[in-house]
């Protein structure tokens, strides 16, 4: 077989892979631009469909006590509940407070970990999005020696 048959073979296996979808395609975030506008914890959940949030010790809030560099801090946010369907990672003084949306399924731990960036001193929310429509939430105080935002 010459170079010529292989590559024309590669591509009659490419097209037909291409056809039944196997072929990888690219991952597409589900982006709501309006809910990155808003200022506050209630309305973040509220803009992206969500009820009142309820503190619960259900979900946790993970990062440093103090962040050396606001650039980059190290934060997560987890359950241990099932029906989550979004998890949320907020910072309350940030110039857009939602920073993270994590849309998940029931096939998949709800553990999810980030980097934000973090002007000044915060606090950070995990947000968990039930599929009944409950949410609950967790905070920590991050307190950031220097500014990541613009500074």
């Amino acid at each position: 077989m010459n170079r010529r048959e292989v590559l024309s073979h590669s591509a009659r296996v490419a097209a037909l892979l291409a056809t039944v979808g196997l072929l990888p395609q690219p991952a597409h975030a589900a982006y709501n631009a309006a809910a990155f506008e808003l200022k506050s914890m209630p309305d973040v959940v509220k803009g992206l469909g969500g009820g009142t949030p309820a503190e619960s010790k259900d979900v946790t809030v993970t990062g440093p006590d103090i962040a050396e560099n606001g650039a980059v801090v190290p934060v997560g946010a987890s359950t241990t509940l099932p029906g989550v369907k979004r998890l949320l990672v907020l910072v309350e003084k940030n110039p857009s407070v939602l920073s993270a949306v994590f849309e998940l399924t029931d096939a998949v731990d709800a553990n999810v970990s980030t980097r934000v960036k973090m002007g000044q001193s915060s606090n950070v929310y995990a947000v968990a999005m039930m599929a009944d429509g409950k949410v609950l939430f967790a905070q920590k105080e991050i307190k950031v020696t220097l500014g990541g935002c613009g500074g």
